[in-house]
């Protein structure tokens, strides 16, 4: 049994989990405790370049939870292992968090590069995807402050990227309006479709995986509206399809909606009804530019795969 920790630009995660040794089990892992804390780190971060005072205190506060949770499970602090992705890795001020979680919580952080975030997501989302949905696909994992895309074949990394695309970024730079306005959401998608076209001049072969997979909050609170699923199930996430056509729908539902009426959803927890506007305008330039009909959602990530490649 061991202990991961995703430290995220919007949500902080923590896995404590036993290998699986059941051959007929949907994971490779025993989950002992999980938790996470919607944190933004990242607020305020593509204004001023640095963390905000309060985005830090809620860090460390999350932090010390999850220190507390670990100690109460007989583990190491010393020895878990934590890594850390566009906030911290960005901002002036991020090697002072990093220092300060050490010295509060005996918890060293690693920062981790794009390419390394990528790999890692795809390492824990392969782990539960259904075999023929690895065959050939184009994973992307929606973070606060980067948006990563893996093309794997066979759970075989061919090329990694990310982009400075996150929903807190798109959220404080083109939401306004309450309910959105069609000018915020279109800022979105130009934008989101700017990343894109990066992303495909990085690839350079124009080979469109034949295959869609989603991780990551936005993409799994998706698939919570759309089976109405609460409280959240994880396997129930884990693999289920969302078409275009249904993706529009809820789209059209959702940015209806005042931030209110999105919030007061039993699906979307506290602090992440705005984020889906972003999220979905992330989702939407993907379908559209990449002429996917549907995609897989899987709530396994970069958590996951920190768990599995540090035992």
């Amino acid at each position: 049994m061991h202990a991961a920790i995703d430290i995220g630009s919007n949500t902080f995660r923590l896995l404590i989990a036993s290998p699986n040794k059941t051959t007929d089990a949907s994971s490779i892992w025993q989950t002992v405790y999980y938790t996470h804390r919607i944190v933004r780190l990242g607020e305020g971060l593509h204004h001023t370049g640095r963390l905000s005072d309060a985005g830090m205190a809620r860090a460390l506060t999350a932090m010390q939870e999850f220190s507390t949770a670990i100690s109460e499970h007989g583990l190491s602090v010393t020895k878990t292992y934590a890594v850390a992705t566009a906030a911290m890795r960005e901002a002036e001020n991020g090697r002072e968090l990093h220092q300060r979680i050490f010295e509060e919580t005996g918890i060293d952080v690693h920062l981790i590069d794009g390419e390394t975030e990528a790999e890692l997501s795809l390492a824990g989302a392969a782990a539960v995807l259904n075999p023929e949905k690895r065959e050939d696909m184009l994973l992307f994992d929606i973070g606060g402050g980067s948006t990563e895309f893996v093309r794997a074949r066979n759970t075989r990394l061919q090329d990694a990227i990310s982009r400075k695309m996150g929903v807190v970024r798109l959220v404080e730079a083109y939401l306004h309006n309450n309910p959105p306005s069609e000018v915020d959401y279109k800022a979105m998608l130009a934008t989101a479709n700017k990343h894109l076209a990066a992303v495909e001049a990085y690839w350079g072969d124009g080979r469109i995986p034949k295959h869609l997979a989603g991780t990551a909050g936005t993409v799994t609170t998706l698939a919570a509206i759309h089976l109405n699923l609460h409280p959240y199930v994880v396997e129930k996430i884990n693999n289920h399809v969302v078409s275009k056509t249904e993706f529009t729908r809820l789209r059209d539902r959702l940015l209806a909606m005042t931030h209110a009426e999105r919030q007061a959803l039993p699906t979307i927890e506290e602090g992440r009804a705005d984020l889906m506007v972003a999220g979905l305008a992330i989702i939407e330039t993907i379908f559209e530019r990449w002429n996917y009909t549907e995609m897989s959602v899987v709530d396994a990530g970069l958590l996951e795969g920190v768990w599995l490649r540090n035992p």
